[in-house]
């Protein structure tokens, strides 16, 4: 690819995000419009950046790259992405937006009436960002290597300021405009270049690629091992969604639990729509890069298919297109990730010295501190496995909190912390050994997808807990509930009347 335009088009992204956060600067005045845009969002802009925000790197590289090392079973990673906001909308995103809060430790402390659940659901929130952060500061290092050739950390470190300019001059309004055009930009991105990429295939008259007897479908095993990956997979990915700190905040934005669900509604279209497009680049791979398997570089797929099916300026400047989606990708979701963290972290600096939105500030530029050291040190690793590695861990830890916290009135603070520490630990021990040891048999296979165990784990622990401590139930709880439930148009006729 011709590094002029990949550079030209990453500063092209760089310059239009910095542009819309500016924009997002001039209407964001208080407090609210920098944690939750004053609850003022609606429905098909939110949906936009929720769209933006939620597909990461893992899905602009990281499907092509498992599709062409792997296969379809592979789509089972964006099935159960996409799933997962069917689940979010059925138990939690309008029940969630009606409870008033700014983050999920907020929502746990209004739930639960405990400042311990709070600081456990802090400590988790961070853990999670900034295992979802790592990666993408890691795919913008591999994105900038392979289209400019400059060391890798180049755009590591580009990718994190930018995120944090952004942040720290509108907060979440400035995001929230900045994700939305970033959605339209990754769609098309990966859209216009398919149709000449189908056509030159059409034109070459290669056949349909078929899986070579050598490669290895880690879902297809032939024993329990693989069927166990598939289940654990599915868990991770359709109950993690509802856990992650960055989708969670999205709901906190809407005007209401109605508009909540709208969005909902129109993410799950938006997704579907996107997924569609990464695998055919997978497929096409397997055609034209199937080298990309043997180098450990299949996350590098979407980005050479232009040049090396059509070549010439054409396939040059599809290449800058692509490459300006993948650009858009890591600043969009890590933009989400920075903003979820500097709201928590926010609100534990913000005090006498500190007012609401300094402390936000102060927030976004320490969160990105702790992943932007691990990607520049830690070994890279496919960008879809890291990611499904904190989907487990929400999946085990927040999506109980708030399943259980919104539909059981039984949930206490005991069992609460019980079951988001028992299933933390479980979900977050689980990489580290699959990492740093990289164990054999049914021990290695548990460990490198844990959400199959881990969830009920979280689960488990915190019904356990909680009947073993009915005593400890808050004493709000049937308010609670009725707030959590009660449609906003039945309380405002309550009141009218």
């Amino acid at each position: 690819m011709n590094t002029t335009y990949g550079i030209v088009a990453i500063t092209l992204v760089a310059v239009a995000t910095l542009g819309i956060g500016a924009f997002g600067l001039r209407v964001s005045r208080t407090t609210s419009d920098f944690y939750v845009a004053s609850r003022s969002v609606s429905p098909w802009l939110n949906s936009s950046a929720i769209g933006g925000e939620y597909l990461s790197a893992a899905s602009f590289l990281g499907v092509a790259g498992l599709v062409l090392a792997f296969g379809a079973d592979m789509l089972w990673y964006p099935i159960g992405w996409t799933t997962g906001y069917l689940l979010l909308l059925v138990f939690v995103a309008a029940p969630l937006r009606r409870s008033g809060a700014y983050t999920i430790p907020d929502f746990a402390q209004v739930r639960l009436q405990s400042a311990g659940v709070r600081r456990v659901a802090t400590a988790l929130v961070v853990a999670v960002g900034w295992l979802y952060l790592m990666p993408q500061f890691q795919g913008a290092g591999l994105t900038v290597r392979t289209v400019t050739g400059a060391p890798g950390w180049v755009g590591t470190v580009v990718v994190a300021a930018i995120v944090v300019v952004n942040v720290v001059l509108g907060g979440m309004r400035s995001i929230t405009f900045v994700q939305a055009f970033q959605y339209w930009l990754k769609l098309t991105a990966l859209l216009v270049p398919v149709f000449f990429l189908l056509a030159a295939w059409d034109d070459d008259g290669r056949p349909s690629p078929v899986a070579p007897s050598d490669w290895i479908d880690p879902f297809s095993t032939g024993d329990a091992t693989g069927l166990y990956l598939t289940y654990s997979v599915m868990a991770a990915t359709f109950l993690g969604t509802m856990g992650l700190p960055h989708v969670v905040v999205r709901f906190y934005t809407n005007p209401d639990g109605r508009a909540a669900r709208r969005t909902t509604l129109i993410v799950l279209g938006l997704l579907g729509t996107f997924y569609l497009l990464p695998t055919l680049y997978g497929v096409l791979g397997r055609i034209y890069a199937t080298d990309l398997i043997d180098s450990g570089r299949t996350d590098a797929v979407v980005l050479e298919l232009p040049s090396r099916i059509l070549g010439g300026t054409t396939g040059e400047v599809l290449a800058a297109l692509l490459t300006a989606g993948a650009f858009a990708a890591f600043l969009s979701t890590s933009s989400g990730l920075t903003m979820s963290l500097a709201a928590v972290m926010g609100q534990g600096l913000a005090g006498a010295r500190l007012s609401g939105i300094s402390a936000l500030r102060l927030a976004a530029v320490g969160s990105v501190v702790v992943p932007l050291a691990l990607a520049l040190s830690a070994e890279r690793i496919a960008v879809a496995s890291s990611v499904t590695f904190a989907f487990a861990l929400a999946a085990s830890t927040f999506c109980p909190l708030l399943v259980l916290g919104i539909w059981w009135r039984g949930l206490t603070a005991p069992g609460a912390i019980a079951g988001m520490v028992g299933g933390g630990l479980c979900a977050g021990v689980a990489p580290v050994l699959t990492i740093a040891g990289s164990p054999d048999g049914w021990f290695g296979t548990a460990m490198s997808q844990p959400a199959l165990w881990s969830v009920p784990v979280g689960f488990g622990l915190m019904i356990g807990v909680s009947l073993l401590t009915r005593g400890s139930v808050p004493l709000n709880v049937a308010r609670t509930m009725v707030r959590l439930h009660t449609p906003e148009r039945l309380d405002v006729d309550r009141r009218d009347r």
